[in-house]
């Protein structure tokens, strides 16, 4: 009696809808079936593949068939797929996997493209092969152009949307409904969280890094959308990705994560959460934070002006030099030093001298009531620009959640007269997801609130401004001599050097959180510079802009 042949069913489908839609698996299964029974084969395994590329072997089901038909013994003779292409679409890796079967004794055979085992045959499924990974290719690129136009007219294209934003209907176009992204309010205050600690810290602290932001939010029990911790990648994707300033980056990277040329990159307009200037800030930060940028020890040396001083004739740092056996100490262009002076004819100024010319120059002259609140005037009317839009978000929080309480309610009226049943499956997850949404945004709005109340949003008055400036005045020196040295460096970011004189540039928002800042300055402000004051080394300051 002929022992008949046992056979494996390898199904698969392209993309995760066609599997959820049951477009091919069902008909790949009842042809492989009826293929098997007709010819006498067992029957023995079914691998299923839903929503899988045929372009590599990341397969699961794909490997763990591999797997058992490349065992000793193997529980398979044969693997039976509807054609090639469902195999593999890459006439390499076909030949690779087709003789590491046929190694131990396992063939590979197509419903629709019968093959025998002659060199004719295998230059025939070779060619097949060709023309599958040809027609793979040619299907991906007119796939990709598709949807960079479905971009273009500023369509979102399927994925999930970043957090801070959902999906919305926006037009029906036949049996297709596209669809724009618009502003998620229960997740956009997280994401409004996250760049005002990383530029001004919560209230009793100064910037904060990503690590610190990671364990500020998980700390406070401020959840991701899936209701998860967060970790220092997803945070630093919100800090970089411009899509929060309005502009979402379409078919920005491969496959591979290799960034593509400018020209195929597709930029979507969307409802900003994130102004333009905040996003810039933290940007700077980001790269002034950057050990390949700014190394640690320029942020935490003893030195008071290292990592701000510059020269102002090449732009390159300057740094400690010393005479007479460490005796005097200089601050000195690194260029120069390196290369000679033929590189930069940069000067060099005795350490002490300038430490006291920049301490003085903040003291007596930024750190005046009506200099600041002329400087100050733009930040403060932005402030309270900002103030009434935290208030407004605050109102549509706690208008979503009154609007899932009174659905809640109405659920459990229909639940106690008899007409919905509590046993119901749907209404139960319908309970569930209005509980969610209104418990959610019922949090949100209290951290919002709790963030407009601590960060002081009163109007600054000339008063406040007169108290504000002896204070910072006062914190500036230590007591027996010396600088305080954290917030000086909060006042001005950038220091520049030139013969005869030197130039102090600092950001307006920084200076005035570092005015109002409670305990003090805990970081080192490295954002974008705004405001500028000058004077000549040996006639005493000027005013600048």
């Amino acid at each position: 009696m002929t022992v008949p042949l046992r056979a494996a069913l390898y199904l698969r489908v392209s993309t995760a809808r066609q599997a959820e839609h049951d477009v091919s698996i069902p008909d790949q299964k009842r042809q492989g079936e009826a293929y098997c029974l007709a010819r006498g084969y067992q029957l023995v395994e079914t691998y299923v593949e839903p929503g899988a590329s045929a372009t590599n072997d990341r397969r699961p089901e794909f490997q763990r068939m591999i797997e058992a038909g490349t065992a000793k013994p193997a529980p398979f003779d044969v693997v039976v797929v509807h054609s090639f292409s469902r195999f593999f679409r890459d006439h390499f890796e076909l030949e690779f996997y087709v003789r590491k079967l046929a190694k131990n004794g396992v063939k590979l055979v197509s419903i629709t493209q019968e093959m025998g085992d002659d060199p004719m045959h295998v230059m025939m499924r070779q060619i097949m092969a060709l023309f599958d990974e040809y027609q793979s290719k040619e299907n991906a690129k007119h796939v990709i152009r598709a949807l960079k136009e479905n971009a273009r007219q500023g369509f979102w294209n399927g994925s999930l949307p970043p957090i801070g934003y959902r999906t919305v209907a926006a037009e029906e176009r036949g049996a297709k409904v596209k669809k724009k992204l618009e502003i998620d309010p229960l997740h956009a205050d997280t994401v409004r969280l996250i760049y005002r600690l990383a530029l001004h810290g919560d209230g009793t602290s100064g910037q904060m890094g990503i690590k610190k932001i990671v364990s500020h939010l998980n700390r406070n029990r401020i959840f991701t959308r899936d209701g998860g911790r967060w970790g220092i990648c997803q945070v630093h994707r919100i800090l970089t990705r411009r899509t929060y300033v309005g502009e979402h980056e379409y078919n920005k990277r491969s496959k591979t994560r290799e960034t593509k040329p400018a020209s195929e990159v597709v930029v979507i307009p969307v409802p900003p959460i994130i102004d333009r200037e905040a996003f810039d800030a933290v940007q700077a930060l980001l790269k002034a934070r950057n050990p390949k940028v700014m190394p640690s020890r320029v942020v935490s040396g003893p030195t008071m002006l290292t990592g701000l001083i510059h020269c102002a004739k090449c732009g390159g740092a300057m740094t400690i030099r010393t005479g007479k056996s460490g005796q005097y100490r200089y601050y000195a262009c690194s260029t120069r030093a390196r290369q000679g002076a033929t590189a930069c004819a940069g000067m060099a100024v005795p350490m002490e001298k300038l430490d006291e010319l920049v301490a003085s120059h903040l003291e007596e002259r930024l750190l005046q009531p009506k200099r600041l609140e002329a400087i100050l005037a733009a930040v403060l009317d932005r402030t309270q620009e900002r103030s009434e839009r935290r208030r407004q978000h605050i109102a549509e929080l706690n208008k979503r959640a009154t609007e899932s309480e009174l659905r809640l309610k109405r659920l459990y009226d229909a639940i106690e007269t008899g007409v919905a049943d509590l046993d119901d499956p749907a209404l139960k997850d319908r309970i569930a997801g209005l509980k969610a949404i209104r418990d959610q945004a019922r949090a949100d709005a209290e951290r919002a609130l709790a963030t407009l109340q601590n960060t002081g949003q009163q109007a600054v008055t000339a008063q406040m401004l007169h108290k504000l400036a002896l204070s910072a005045r006062q914190r500036i020196r230590l007591e027996g001599g010396g600088y305080r040295r954290d917030h000086l460096r909060a006042l001005a970011q950038r220091v520049e050097v030139a013969p005869g004189e030197v130039r102090i540039m600092g950001s307006k928002s920084r200076l005035l959180q570092t005015l109002v800042a409670n305990g003090g300055v805990k970081s080192v402000p490295t954002q974008g510079l705004k405001w500028r004051g000058s004077w000549r080394v040996g006639s005493g300051p000027n005013d600048g802009d």
